[in-house]
């Protein structure tokens, strides 16, 4: 029976959530910047909520959770950004974690001549040097990184960026993430798409997204089948679990 890494040439990657637990570092680096603010730190639940959409966004969100109903005035507002994006660049990889599978799994997708790529909402200053430290970087072909606004996922531009320079078909790529928006960029691009409910996203919300499949550990998708009836059986029968 054909197993579904026979079925596509190019497998990319969400990295926040669903490569890295990158929580741990992203949290103190927020609490430390609201703290050397003078505003009241956020447990670490509330930043793992607003994770996925880019540095900026994740800055001026915990800032404003933070404040209340105090408006953070414009002046604030890029001290915050500039502060956070020296504290964090100064720890990526400190408390950080690859999620339990994802080395063993890029290599087994290597082994199988399936090309692996980073699709992220990460800044490049953060993602490069993150997955260089993670030692992720040698076993992928590039990673694309939302420096832009107008490509930030859900926009699937990135996604046929990485189809177009690879030189498949969208429907030759899998890409795996654990947010809606990975599984609405995967689409619009034409993408197959699998979220992982270990991630920071909600499992029955991503259910909900309809992706093509939903998977408790990474390395699930390496043995998933290719046939129609039999992945969504295989997917039914996933473990799942929560980071």
């Amino acid at each position: 029976m054909q197993k579904l890494t026979d079925r596509i040439r190019v497998a990319a990657f969400d990295l926040d959530g669903t490569l890295i637990d990158t929580l741990p570092d992203l949290a103190a680096a927020v609490n430390l910047m609201l703290s050397m603010l003078g505003a009241t730190p956020l447990s670490e639940q509330r930043v793992r909520a607003l994770i996925g959409h880019g540095v900026d966004h994740l800055v001026l969100s915990a800032l404003q959770e933070s404040l209340g109903e105090r408006q953070a005035h414009a002046a604030q507002r890029s001290a915050a950004q500039a502060l956070f994006r020296r504290l964090y660049g100064q720890a990526l990889f400190k408390r950080s974690t690859l999620y339990p599978g994802v080395m063993q799994t890029l290599r087994s997708l290597a082994a199988a001549d399936i090309q692996l790529v980073c699709i992220t909402n990460k800044d490049s200053t953060f993602a490069l040097p993150l997955l260089q430290q993670a030692g992720l970087s040698e076993l992928l072909a590039f990673t694309l990184s939302a420096d832009r606004l107008e490509d930030r996922k859900p926009n699937p531009a990135m996604l046929l960026a990485a189809c177009s320079r690879l030189g498949v078909a969208p429907a030759d790529m899998l890409y795996v993430g654990d947010s809606g928006g990975d599984i609405s960029a995967a689409q619009a691009a034409g993408c197959r798409v699998l979220a992982v409910s270990y991630g920071y996203g909600n499992p029955q919300a991503l259910a909900a997204a309809r992706p093509d499949g939903l998977i408790g550990q990474i390395d699930d998708l390496v043995s998933l089948y290719a046939r129609p009836d039999r992945v969504r059986a295989d997917l039914d029968t996933c473990p799942t679990g929560a980071s």
